[in-house]
């Protein structure tokens, strides 16, 4: 598989234009103006304005930078979670092993959606509170797939050694288990950022998401909904933003999956 260039290009150039953008583009994402109300993208909006008159190309870039911050933040907190409990599991074992099994099990019992909006349904939600919320609900997969692989390694005659050495257990994991695991690990950091956003997005639209006055590319869609008839680019752009950097992520996703296959063939 080729290196997936234009979907690194992609996601650098969203980066750039959501944290970057505010500082050159001089239109407020929050300022009112009666006289543009929905207005067709133009040169002096390029992507058009909203229903009351807020230009859409600020309210992107400033919703880009609240979905991509609880996208990231919420991909390293369950990454990491994952590959600790999940690395636990596999290198200790036994009633450890166990009791994950059953906790991750439970987690998985509900539905991860259902699961969020049953949570997110008990406080007012906010960036972190989000964040939180999508993190609880996220890492039992990554967990699954490092106590898998975790298995293995601790089943290496090497390893077993360095046990019956008196080697300290932190000192294995971090010397050993993490080199094997990067490549999993981002994986799967790639694939919780993609999907940490659309839950997040699927939060907003429905209304329970971020509230008013902060703004994601979840709100900016649901407020497009209700005049998506006579005003398309209130829908479009921001969708298209998440659709971009979905699939540009599941694409890089894909080539660490299809570099870390080709290198275990030959181990």
């Amino acid at each position: 598989m080729k290196f997936p260039l234009f979907s690194v290009i992609s996601i650098v150039f969203i980066l750039l234009l959501c944290f970057i953008g505010p500082f050159i583009y001089a239109k407020s994402a929050y300022m009112l103006n009666p006289n543009e109300i929905l207005l067709d993208p133009s040169f002096s909006n390029l992507l058009g304005t909203d229903r009351l008159g807020r230009d859409l190309l600020a309210r992107v870039m400033e919703g880009g930078q609240i979905s991509l911050t609880i996208g990231l933040v919420s991909a390293i907190i369950t990454s990491l979670v994952g590959l600790i409990v999940g690395v636990s599991a596999g290198y200790f074992k036994g009633n450890t092993d166990k009791t994950i099994v059953v906790l991750i099990d439970l987690f998985l019992t509900f539905p991860t959606f259902f699961l969020l909006l049953a949570l997110i349904s008990y406080v007012n939600a906010s960036v972190w509170v989000i964040i939180v919320v999508i993190s609880v609900t996220g890492w039992m997969g990554m967990a699954r797939m490092i106590r898998s692989e975790s298995f293995a390694i601790s089943n290496a005659s090497y390893i077993k050694a360095l046990k019956i050495g008196k080697v300290s257990s932190i000192k294995i994991i971090l010397k050993y288990f993490t080199p094997i695991l990067a490549p999993i690990f981002f994986i799967s950091f790639t694939f919780g950022i993609s999907g940490a956003i659309l839950a997040e997005s699927g939060l907003s639209f429905l209304g329970i998401g971020i509230n008013p006055p902060q703004v994601s590319w979840g709100t900016i869609l649901s407020e497009g909904k209700a005049v998506i008839d006579i005003a398309w680019w209130l829908s479009f752009f921001p969708g298209l933003m998440i659709f971009i950097v979905t699939y540009s992520l599941i694409n890089i996703s894909d080539y660490l999956q299809t570099k870390t296959d080709s290198k275990e063939q030959y181990v």
